[in-house]
């Protein structure tokens, strides 16, 4: 069966990735997948040297413009694509992103918990469209923040989406994805199987072999 080696990065430049070296280590890498809160340089970076697809969320610490040196502005990684609200076919993969936090402060990249259920609810007719095509609604949700009561952070701005717990019941991804929280308790939980979906927080990287269905 065929399979895709996905490098999911978020929330920290990882030293190593941000070399050179990087073509050694992930050569066999078949995407790349950012989950927010990353330097667009960085995304950038790890696009040119492994040269295959860049797919990306913006995290509650994004700005919503990048400035370059010429003083241009940008919004979000060259070459890369934003998934918010977006359902993509990649490598035989169904892929959707969800973008930000919980609405914390005034900023970009923020969503209250109603404000999260429309972009859900944003997704559902290409969703509805892959089941009738391909005979399923969707392999990976890409995120940045976790589901209510999975992975979440005591204080508010870590806490998760409720409206992600629904998706995974009605839709069922093999995968949820997500950054935000830091984890470096190496004794704390960061996989979680909920339903059919194995909810995984990839921080600062994680590399995943995904089955082709």
């Amino acid at each position: 069966m065929k399979s895709v080696k996905i490098l999911f990065v978020s929330d920290k430049v990882v030293e190593h990735l941000y070399s050179p070296k990087i073509v050694e280590r992930y050569h066999d890498v078949n995407l790349i997948i950012g989950c927010g809160d990353l330097p667009y340089y960085y995304l950038e970076f790890i696009l040119s040297m492994l040269n295959v697809p860049l797919l990306y969320v913006h995290g509650n610490h994004d700005p919503q413009q990048e400035y370059l040196s010429d003083g241009t502005s940008i919004a979000g990684p060259s070459g890369g694509a934003n998934l918010h609200c977006r359902v993509q076919k990649e490598g035989g993969l169904l892929l959707a992103g969800l973008e930000g936090s919980i609405r914390y402060k005034d900023g970009y990249f923020q969503y209250t918990q109603r404000e999260m259920w429309l972009n859900v609810f944003y997704l559902i007719p290409r969703l509805l469209i892959n089941k009738l095509m391909y005979g399923r609604y969707l392999d990976i949700l890409v995120a940045h923040s976790p589901p209510f009561g999975i992975h979440n952070g005591e204080d508010r701005i870590h806490a998760g989406f409720k409206a992600f717990l629904w998706f995974m019941r009605v839709f069922k991804p093999k995968y949820l994805v997500h950054g935000h929280r830091h984890v470096y308790n190496p004794a704390e939980t960061i996989e979680t199987r909920f339903e059919e979906t194995q909810v995984v927080n990839i921080y600062p990287y994680r590399v995943l072999e995904v089955e082709v269905p």
